[in-house]
């Protein structure tokens, strides 16, 4: 007897027992999941996933909020680099340059660089990924350095463009590898598929080679070669916890309006002056204040009493906010606004944990993908364009390449408390000053020469002011069971 290979598995599965999870019993049987792989589920459902997701942010105040905290958090006046170059004069001509540059490094010209991280940051939580591309320009352009950035969003790459090209490499989701499995370029298309004020053929693609192209992306999967939007898990109870709330606005409104409702036997007699019809045939009376109408024979009025939505309203809205702060990785304060329900000790927890988050993704997507690449890119144009002089730079490219990117600093929860924390570990030689000035988002050379700037300047003018702040001092362990307790 031939037995397939799901009923070999039922049977055993109901011998055995074991993971209750995989087995097909009453509670079970409907969960079917989809064994397909992420990037074929990506291709059939990404694209209205992310249509939906920029519907959220543009019409719905959770997710807008939740965007712009996220965003905030992530990259905030911008992640900063700090050159390791050991020659002094070098690094700060270096740095100097960088900075000048980067009021120029957006393309569009809305921004500066560190306000495309930001929009970088925000457009991978929409729509899971976006793109930059290099842009060289002309000496003639004007520019300080002749390099530019443009960001092209996720839906300028056709992601059901699966084909072989013709020199033999493999196009899958407008994305084109080698024989070894590497990205060689990207088939964008020349105009946004919703932009309909571009004139330029709708459909027609370019082919960009991978080095010209920066695709910033958080895979969850492996083998995962697109992105998908971090709402995903959320959109269904936002939408819908959404559709609610209008209902019940929409509810309170007709309830303030005192409708009334005129009943009567004879519904088709004709109409009074004071009468009309609405814009679906439907008799209407204009109510004016103080008026009085006379109503016909056997006609009477009843009154519109809506019910309350009572005691379970604002719990369930924060139950379901809960849920979906969790599905989007936000606190469900930063996600609502909502600090009534916080106190120091749960608001503390929620922060050290939102910013660990924070931190792997700062270093995994946008120091990894982006900020290293345009790093790259930007000292091999400066010194082709001859706007610095590197010494032997192709032998020591990897050595002049070296930079650390420093976020920016978070804010303490309670400034003196955390301030003599850090003061004694420092003293403990638990770290260092230059490791407490790079988690505060500066590089620590140029700190003590701004500190020795300023000590000369009191010198030469006479001018003293003290030199330490006696902070009580705190026990760390007793700091830390407050927080935990």
């Amino acid at each position: 007897m031939v037995v397939s290979l799901k009923a070999f598995r039922r049977r055993v599965g109901a011998f055995i027992g074991g993971f209750e999870a995989g087995l097909a019993n009453r509670r079970l049987k409907g969960f079917q999941p989809s064994r397909a792989h992420l990037n074929t589920l990506i291709a059939a459902a990404g694209p209205d996933i992310t249509a939906r997701a920029r519907w959220l942010v543009r019409n719905n105040g959770y997710a807008a909020n939740a965007i712009e905290s996220w965003a905030g958090n992530v990259v905030g006046a911008g992640i900063k680099p700090s050159s390791m170059i050991s020659d002094s004069d070098l690094k700060a001509q270096v740095q100097k340059l960088w900075l000048h540059w980067t009021d120029e490094a957006d393309a569009e010209a809305f921004t500066d660089f560190y306000g495309l991280q930001r929009r970088a940051a925000r457009e991978v939580f929409i729509a899971g990924e976006v793109f930059f591309r290099f842009r060289p320009r002309r000496p003639q352009d004007g520019l300080t350095m002749p390099l530019q950035l443009q960001m092209l969003p996720s839906e300028m790459l056709p992601i059901n463009r699966n084909e072989v090209a013709q020199n033999g490499n493999v196009i899958r989701q407008g994305i084109e590898f080698d024989a070894i499995g590497r990205r060689v370029a990207y088939h964008f298309l020349r105009r946004h598929p919703g932009d309909l004020t571009d004139p330029r053929l709708a459909g027609e693609t370019v082919r960009i080679p991978a080095s010209e192209i920066v695709h910033i992306v958080d895979p969850v999967d492996a083998g995962q070669m697109r992105g998908i939007s971090r709402f995903a898990a959320g959109i269904v109870k936002l939408f819908l916890l959404d559709q609610y709330d209008d209902a019940e606005l929409d509810r309170k409104k007709v309830a303030a309006m005192h409708a009334l409702f005129i009943t009567t036997p004879a519904p088709t007699e004709p109409l009074d002056a004071a009468e009309g019809r609405d814009e679906n045939d439907e008799r209407t009376i204009d109510l004016q204040p103080g008026q009085i109408t006379m109503l016909e024979p056997g006609e009477e009025v009843q009154t519109s009493s809506p019910a309350e939505s009572g005691q379970t309203y604002e719990p369930f809205q924060y139950r379901t906010l809960l849920q979906v702060s969790a599905a989007l990785g936000v606190p469900y304060a930063y996600l609502s606004n909502d600090m009534l329900k916080a106190n120091y000790s749960n608001s503390r927890l929620a922060l050290l944990e939102f910013r660990r988050r924070i931190e792997a993704y700062q270093h995994a997507v946008i120091v990894w993908q982006l900020c290293r690449r345009v790093w790259a890119r930007w000292m091999d144009t400066a010194v082709l364009a001859g706007a610095i002089d590197l010494p032997d730079y192709n032998q020591r490219r990897r050595e002049y390449l070296a930079c650390g990117w420093l976020p920016p600093k978070w804010d303490w929860v309670d400034p003196l408390k955390d301030a003599r924390a850090e003061i004694e570990q420092i003293e403990a030689g638990l770290k260092s000053r230059t490791q407490a000035l790079a988690e505060r988002g500066y590089d620590a050379e140029q700190v003590d020469a701004e500190i020795s700037a300023d000590r000369a300047r009191e010198k030469s003018l006479g001018l003293s002011f003290a030199t330490s702040v006696n902070l009580p001092a705190v026990n760390l362990s007793t700091a830390s069971d407050a927080v935990t307790n």
